[in-house]
């Protein structure tokens, strides 16, 4: 069994009934959530000409491979509507893997960890929410370390 940190998020249409339908899909299709974090009110990161988002963070237990949760991903994101065009586009739903486990795969398609948790305090502050003391493979970081080094000063707020 396998320990997935996922991150959801959405700008685009009822984003918070859209958080709640990518779980039931990743509990549907990819594994058991664990842990869900607050939803989160977070201000856009690349391209800031957009709405905000709200963020999730899930810890979900699978059985697949990181290559299958991604295949899963990205099935799931296709079929509640996203459409890829530009990065960093407003979008219905993104799910990220954060983290697998405490591997570090770096495939042209996927790298884990995320390549820019680090920077960005939307993943981060819930991330620190349910896993402070996890440990960064490729930094040997907490989060809670990565957290209060982090340069980001995008808006983050607790929306419930």
């Amino acid at each position: 069994m396998h320990k997935v940190y996922l991150l959801t998020g959405s700008n685009i249409g009822n984003a918070l009934q859209n958080l709640h339908r990518a779980n039931d899909f990743i509990e549907n299709q990819i594994g058991k959530i664990e842990a869900k974090s607050l939803v989160y009110k977070t201000e856009p990161w690349g391209n800031k000409e957009q709405e905000i988002f709200l963020n999730q963070l899930i810890v979900v237990h699978t059985d697949f491979s990181a290559q299958q949760v991604l295949k899963s991903i990205l099935a799931i994101e296709t079929e509640m509507g996203r459409n890829r065009h530009i990065k960093w586009e407003p979008r219905i739903i993104d799910i990220d893997i954060l983290f697998f486990d405490d591997t570090i795969i770096d495939e042209t398609d996927l790298k884990i960890p995320h390549p820019f948790i680090h920077e960005r305090r939307f993943a981060l502050i819930p991330l620190n929410e349910i896993s402070p003391n996890f440990l960064h493979p490729v930094y040997n970081k907490t989060i809670s370390e990565l957290l209060q080094t982090c340069t980001d000063t995008g808006i983050v707020e607790r929306l419930i």
